[in-house]
């Protein structure tokens, strides 16, 4: 990401989201945002893109084992989900009352 200027993104953490590309594409089932890394431009979204990590046994942990994780996907590979249309939707922003609100652009309501 080039750092003269701080890109703007629409997706924050805890909002409900579809994969629009890549292994988990699904455009049906809505996901929930774990964190959102604006510097990288990318998303940790729940249940998307597991990633496996051997762990080696110490003192705490004796066992040792296989974690799995979610790892981060590109912040272009999800759309918002619109609950009232049931489908994913581009946002349009717009000032009210002096705040900045998210609008889906498919129904119209305000994303909170």
């Amino acid at each position: 990401m080039s750092t003269r200027f701080k890109p703007k993104f629409n997706i924050k953490k805890g909002d409900t989201i579809v994969v629009i590309a890549g292994d988990d594409k699904d455009l049906k089932k809505p996901r929930t945002v774990l964190e959102v890394d604006v510097e990288k431009g990318k998303v940790t979204v729940e249940g998307v893109a597991l990633a496996t990590k051997h762990i080696k046994p110490t003192a705490q942990n004796t066992k040792g084992g296989i974690e799995k994780h979610e790892a981060a996907i590109s912040i272009s590979n999800v759309m918002l989900w619109d609950a009232k249309t049931k489908t994913p939707t581009k946002v349009k922003r717009d000032r009210t009352e002096g705040k900045l609100v998210r609008i889906a652009k498919k129904s119209g309501e305000v994303i909170r």
